[in-house]
């Protein structure tokens, strides 16, 4: 049983059908790629795999766990979690805080308990904090920990971005155009972290990305998108050599 299983996942926006019998199974463990040229759908195949939006059709299973149609909230508690293509960070927040966040999934305490300070509340935070700072050495983010996160350099937002999506302990991570605004060097970084985060926390991902350098680095298995549709799919050195797939790039 594939981790992910996505069969027939369609949208329609009033008479524009944005994605189309959309399909994928994504094994544990894997390392998928979702590429294609500006406005494919690849963006809104993601919102609909963490309830941002609702299919239209189609059917979403997370280890074998129909999640169609579920909310945000309730698509992340079952093992599905996030980054964006622009960057969102709570920017007024320390990195520790940050990374805080995502730990309420599992962690938490009654607004009473809060209030009060009672003995519970200061036993989740403790754990919350050690947890957190783990998270944190493992992207070389703690000296950094009591940095506002707006502050931090671009591409340690993304490692932080990265870093609150893994806090969630997810089963399943999508990557949303990680290496958009970075430099050659950053990308390199970007996808050593990558490797790493999949090795380390043991991650099935999912990456959106235009970069073809990185996606041929890291990816075993790629879909291509374009106008919604899947249009080529399977192995990345393929994939990549698909005809039809070269002339959908230099056409965009």
């Amino acid at each position: 049983m594939a981790m992910l299983e996505v069969n027939h996942l369609s949208i329609q926006f009033g008479g524009l059908r944005a994605v189309d019998s959309f399909h994928v199974n994504i094994e544990e463990g894997e390392l998928y790629g979702l590429i294609g040229p500006n406005g494919a759908g690849k963006t809104t195949i993601f919102n609909l795999l963490t309830g941002v939006y609702k299919p239209t059709e189609g059917i979403i299973k997370l280890d074998g766990r129909d999640i169609t149609g579920k909310s945000t909230i309730e698509i992340n508690k079952a093992g599905i979690a996030r980054t964006f293509q622009n960057i969102r960070l709570f920017k007024d927040m320390p990195v520790l805080d940050n990374v805080k966040v995502g730990l309420h999934n599992h962690h938490s305490y009654s607004t009473l308990t809060g209030i009060l300070r009672l003995p519970k509340y200061f036993k989740v935070e403790k754990e919350m904090n050690e947890r957190a700072m783990e998270i944190l050495k493992v992207f070389d983010l703690d000296k950094e920990a009591d940095y506002l996160a707006g502050n931090l350099p671009y591409g340690k937002q993304r490692k932080l971005e990265i870093a609150r999506a893994l806090a969630t302990d997810p089963k399943l991570l999508l990557l949303d155009e990680p290496a958009a605004g970075m430099n050659p060097n950053e990308t390199q970084e970007l996808m050593d972290t990558i490797r790493f985060v999949r090795e380390h926390f043991h991650m099935t991902i999912l990456l959106i990305e235009h970069d073809m350098k990185l996606v041929s680095g890291i990816c075993e298995r790629l879909t291509v998108l374009n106008f919604g549709q899947v249009l080529a799919e399977g192995e990345t050195s393929a994939v990549l050599n698909d005809p039809a797939v070269i002339t959908a790039y230099l056409g965009e």
